[in-house]
């Protein structure tokens, strides 16, 4: 007979008041009128600055201007991307029309969402027993 100890540390634990919609609609870019403006005038500027932010290279959103077929894949990829990192419900069809049809609207949605699903992780020390 052999005695096993098994120890277990605790895990750190996220809960999420988010639900698994987006948090604002695909044309709700008054809420934040800088940024529609920002997209507005300068869409290459700020497609870049919302990659980076997401986490992607800077100059990926660039690879769309370049693509040769009607759909920019950069931002559809981003879209569908962003909807399985935070657990929203969406289908890719849907991500493909509105990426296409509505590309400033999608990329100031996907910014309200990281601004609003930013979590900041603080790691708290214990002291030793």
């Amino acid at each position: 007979m052999s005695n096993v100890m098994v120890i277990t540390q605790p895990q750190p634990t996220m809960i999420s008041a988010h639900s698994d919609h987006w948090g604002s609609d695909i044309c709700d870019c008054c809420d934040d009128v800088p940024e529609c403006c920002f997209a507005f005038w300068c869409f290459s500027c700020y497609t870049c600055i919302q990659a980076r932010n997401y986490g992607e290279c800077l100059c990926l959103p660039l690879l769309d201007i370049f693509c040769g077929g009607m759909i920019p894949p950069i931002t559809m990829s981003i879209r569908t991307s962003m909807r399985q990192r935070y657990g929203i419900q969406g289908t890719m069809c849907n991500d493909c029309v509105l990426s296409t049809f509505c590309r400033p609207c999608v990329w100031c949605q996907m910014s309200r969402e990281m601004k609003e699903r930013d979590l900041q992780i603080a790691l708290i020390r214990t002291r030793n027993l």
